[in-house]
C-alpha cells in the first residue's frame, strides 16, 4: 500500500469509529455514557482532521510526519496504573444500549488498530511514526473501551484483572 492511500484509508477507519461514537451519543441513556462517548467521538473527529492534514503535507511535499497528533485518552498503560482513578469518573453501571453501542466501539476500535499494526509492519520507515503513533492511541482506546464493558457487565473483571472470584 502506498503511503498516500494508507492515510486516505486511516481517514475511512477513523471516520468509521468516530460516527459509531456519534450514534452512541445520540442513544445513550445515561449522562455518564454519553460523556464518555461525546469525549471519543471529539477525539476521533481530532483524528480524523489530522490526517486529512497529514494528506495535505504528504501532497504537498511528499513527507508525513506525527507532530503534534495529541490524544486525551491515557495510554494503555496509565489507564491500567490509574483503574481507582477512572473507576470514580465511569460512575454507576451503563444501561443495556450503552453496553451495545461499547461492544460496537470495540469493534470497530480494533480493526483501526489491527490496521494500523499492519501499517507500522508493511511501509517504508518514513512513514512508520506516524502509523506507530495512531497505533498507541488506538491501544488506548481499546484499554479504555475494555474497561467500560468490564466494569458494565459486571464480569468481575477490570483491564482483565479479576475483582472478585465467586469459587471458594
Amino acid at each position: 500500500m502506498t503511503i498516500e492511500k494508507a492515510i486516505k484509508t486511516s481517514i475511512e477507519y477513523e471516520t468509521r469509529v468516530r460516527d459509531v461514537y456519534f450514534e452512541a451519543v445520540r442513544e445513550a441513556q445515561h449522562a455518564d455514557g454519553k460523556r464518555f462517548f461525546q469525549l471519543m467521538a471529539d477525539e476521533e473527529q481530532c483524528h480524523v482532521d489530522y490526517l486529512r492534514v497529514k494528506l495535505d503535507q504528504w501532497n504537498s511535499d511528499g513527507t508525513v510526519t506525527a507532530d503534534g497528533l495529541t490524544t486525551a485518552v491515557p495510554a494503555g498503560e496509565v489507564i491500567e496504573q490509574g483503574v481507582d482513578k477512572l473507576r470514580e469518573k465511569v460512575g454507576g453501571r451503563p444501561g443495556t444500549v450503552e453496553i451495545q453501542w461499547l461492544g460496537k466501539a470495540h469493534g470497530v476500535e480494533r480493526e483501526t488498530s489491527d490496521f494500523y499494526r499492519r501499517m507500522v509492519d508493511e511501509l517504508p520507515d518514513a512513514a512508520k511514526g506516524l502509523f506507530r503513533r495512531f497505533l498507541e492511541i488506538e491501544e488506548g482506546h481499546l484499554a479504555l473501551v475494555q474497561a467500560q464493558i468490564d466494569f458494565a457487565t459486571g464480569t468481575g473483571y477490570w483491564f482483565d484483572v479479576r475483582e472478585f472470584n465467586l469459587e471458594g
